[in-house]
């Protein structure tokens, strides 16, 4: 497939690949064989939180070394640029996070990755020691809005992910949806703008663009890959989710959007009865391994975007970025 449109987009210049298409990391499920296999396709991979492990630790050196195989394990899978996700971590929570972030950035830092996607409030912590090493820099704003933008830019980011109402797992606490969030946040900011949330096929990328941003940053869609880690069962869910398959609470790192079960929605009753923000992520925050890793559909957390009523197939990392792009040009081509 040709590579076109894209020759001359920023994102590809910057991140060295074919097509403007950047996997979005989720905790246990985007390991190695995934991440190699949206970059072998010509888009960027990124390794998530936990890739490859089965089990939580408690030591942040163990957490960090998990994380460095992953990444040894990519480069023996692709010659192509890919990612390592880096979240800045709040002091306080989780639990110890500040520490397991600063051992991931250490590693990432003696690895030598091309590209970084750090997610959370505070660009500017992390964002300095990366671009001093050489690596790109992408950033997931949580919370996202203009300021945040603002704010991304001026840490020195190159690209700022921008993932709207609709997109699955924590999306911050402002809830504006993609179609009005990404031309604010794209007039401004002068760093180029991937596009998330309800984003699944070429026909939201085409919409996307459209609304100035120069990518876009798919998690839910890569989730249901045949080299993405999520349980089988998790994948059928997603399959057989309908457009009111998902529901939203409120927890500490803002509003969570997962797929509708038994254990969410114990934790949207927890919003009427007076509890804290704090009290609800501990509820649900265990659940995201027991769900999506072990397929846990009734006490498990199912991370979701809410557009997975558009997801009918189990697919190949490359056949699902070979489809997008093709169908985003047939979309802009039919305007």
């Amino acid at each position: 497939m040709s590579s076109g449109r894209y020759e001359d987009n920023r994102v590809c210049k910057l991140l060295g690949i074919r097509y403007p298409v950047i996997e979005a990391p989720m905790t246990w499920i985007t390991w190695a064989e995934l991440a190699a296999a949206v970059s072998n396709a010509g888009g960027l991979g990124v390794i998530g939180h936990n890739a490859g492990a089965r089990t939580p630790s408690a030591d942040a050196v163990e957490t960090g070394e998990r994380l460095r195989l992953q990444i040894r394990k990519v480069k023996t899978l692709t010659d192509k640029p890919f990612g390592v996700n880096l979240t800045v971590a709040l002091p306080d929570y989780p639990p110890g996070g500040k520490a397991y972030s600063d051992q991931c950035l250490k590693v990432i830092l003696e690895e030598g990755i091309p590209v970084a996607v750090m997610v959370g409030a505070a660009p500017e912590v992390y964002a300095r020691q990366l671009k001093d090493a050489g690596i790109k820099v992408v950033h997931r704003s949580i919370p996202v809005n203009v300021d945040a933008a603002r704010r991304a830019e001026q840490a020195g980011v190159d690209i700022l992910a921008a993932v709207g109402f609709e997109g699955g797992g924590h999306v911050g606490h402002d809830c504006i949806p993609t179609f009005v969030l990404i031309p604010q946040i794209v007039d401004a900011v002068r760093i180029p703008v991937v596009a998330g949330g309800g984003i699944m096929d070429g026909r939201g990328m085409a919409a996307a663009l459209a609304l100035g941003a120069e990518g876009v940053y798919i998690g839910t869609r890569f989730m249901a890959a045949t080299e993405c880690a999520a349980h089988p069962n998790f994948k059928q869910a997603i399959l057989d989710a309908a457009d009111t398959g998902t529901v939203t609470c409120v927890g500490e790192m803002g509003v969570l959007r997962a797929l509708r079960n038994p254990a969410l929605e114990r934790v949207i009753q927890m919003e009427r009865t007076g509890s804290t923000p704090l009290e609800r992520a501990k509820l649900y925050a265990g659940g995201f391994r027991r769900g999506m890793l072990e397929g846990d559909l009734v006490e498990g957390t199912l991370g979701c975007g809410a557009g997975a009523g558009l997801i009918k197939e189990v697919k190949s990392a490359a056949d699902i970025v070979q489809e997008i792009i093709a169908d985003c040009e047939k979309t802009l081509a039919g305007l």
